[in-house]
């Protein structure tokens, strides 16, 4: 279930996230990276000779938990991969009834944990993420101090992380333990038990003592606690080419718009006099602008980049000083949505560059607005994600 709904975030953060330069992480020092913890620790126990007996199996009944501590000293190597050593205890329960006085006992666990941090694993490092979900498996040490008994445990556990700042988090730790069945001391059957005799998942947990944590706690980073970015060589290539794109479709626009003008100014003919008496001077007036490009983000038909509403500022000011008409054009890539939806969305473009103009004094009375739908006609194919202003 969390790997779908990782799957589904990705997707989703694809569709809405605005083109970045990638980077990859360098490798940390061994003295960065560091963490501490400490957290209060609810927990139920069960133990193997209590197997088909008739104890309430609840985690919640008074005789089976206890509240206890632990702390944990750790460090990540990579931002999806740290090892952490942790020590627990120390009130527990051995499960020989159903008074929680007489089950008191007293333990320590120190356990050896593989962390794997999964949302920087699958959505990539970002050292300002608010939640990371990291499972976690472990191996260690369990010793029964009421009855002098050393078990070999291991097992799997969630951290959740909830960043604060850079130095703390908070801590939400659940985490299943496995035993030796002479963990807690017990060597036999409790009356009406009756141990599995499958080598099933089901007897295999039964048949061990074991227990369950929830943990509640703090995490202080130690020194330095993010990773160095370094610049993907290849990302900077395709970056460059996406600059150099995006020249070319203004140079494009610019040159298509110097055709029409010499093609206007090649048939244009001037007016003759009557004698040469009355000849004046006749001023032709002719306004030269190179159409601008706006461009938006995928799905989107708000101004992506506040340079573009710049650019706008001077065609806004000749078409106020000549009383001209501003012809604004929206198109959409072809290669999102339907023809339907990108005709709209390509629409919504150009209605909302028309609005920055009025707001920049132009009359709206002067604006022609038109949609072109999904295009194809720029690489790479986000460049088709614009409106284009251009004097009439």
């Amino acid at each position: 279930m969390v790997l779908a709904f990782a799957g589904v975030s990705v997707a989703s953060m694809a569709q809405d996230a605005v083109p970045t330069e990638k980077y990859s992480v360098a490798t940390n020092s061994f003295w960065s990276n560091w963490f501490v913890q400490a957290n209060v620790v609810g927990t139920a126990f069960w133990g193997n000779q209590e197997v088909h007996n008739n104890y309430a199996k609840s985690p919640f009944k008074g005789f089976r938990n206890n509240l206890g501590f632990s702390v944990a000293i750790g460090k990540w190597f990579t931002p999806g991969l740290g090892l952490r050593t942790k020590f627990n205890g120390i009130w527990g329960r051995s499960i020989v009834s159903t008074d929680k006085k007489t089950n008191a006992n007293k333990y320590w666990t120190l356990n050896e944990q593989v962390l794997f941090n999964l949302s920087n694993m699958i959505l990539g490092y970002n050292e300002n993420r608010l939640w990371d979900l990291i499972p976690y498996a472990s191996v260690g040490i369990n010793r029964n101090m009421s009855r002098n008994v050393y078990s070999p445990v291991w097992g799997i556990g969630i951290l959740n992380e909830f960043k604060i700042n850079n130095k703390f988090a908070i801590n939400l730790d659940v985490n299943y333990n496995f035993f030796m069945s002479k963990s807690d001391g017990r060597t036999h059957l409790l009356p009406g038990a009756k141990q599995y005799n499958s080598r099933s998942l089901k007897g295999i947990i039964a048949n061990h003592d074991r227990n369950l944590n929830v943990e509640v706690g703090v995490t202080y980073n130690l020194g330095k606690a993010t990773f160095n970015k370094t610049p993907d060589v290849d990302a900077i290539k395709a970056l460059s080419q996406a600059q150099i794109d995006a020249l070319n479709a203004q140079l494009a626009d610019a040159n298509a718009e110097n055709d029409r003008l010499k093609a206007q100014i090649k048939n244009h003919k001037c007016p003759t006099a009557t004698n040469a008496i009355d000849t004046k001077p006749a001023t032709v007036k002719e306004i030269v602008s190179a159409p601008v490009s706006v461009f938006f983000n995928i799905g989107k038909a708000n101004i992506a980049s506040q340079k573009d509403v710049q650019n706008l500022k001077a065609i806004a000011e000749a078409a106020k000083a000549n009383d001209a008409k501003i012809v604004v054009t929206g198109y959409a890539d072809s290669k999102t949505g339907n023809a339907n939806l990108n005709q709209k969305l390509s629409q919504k473009r150009a209605d909302a560059v028309a609005d920055c103009l009025v707001k920049l004094g132009v009359n709206r009375a002067n604006i022609e607005t038109s949609a072109a739908g999904g295009v194809n006609t720029l690489s790479p194919i986000s460049f088709n994600r614009r409106a284009t202003v251009e004097l009439k």
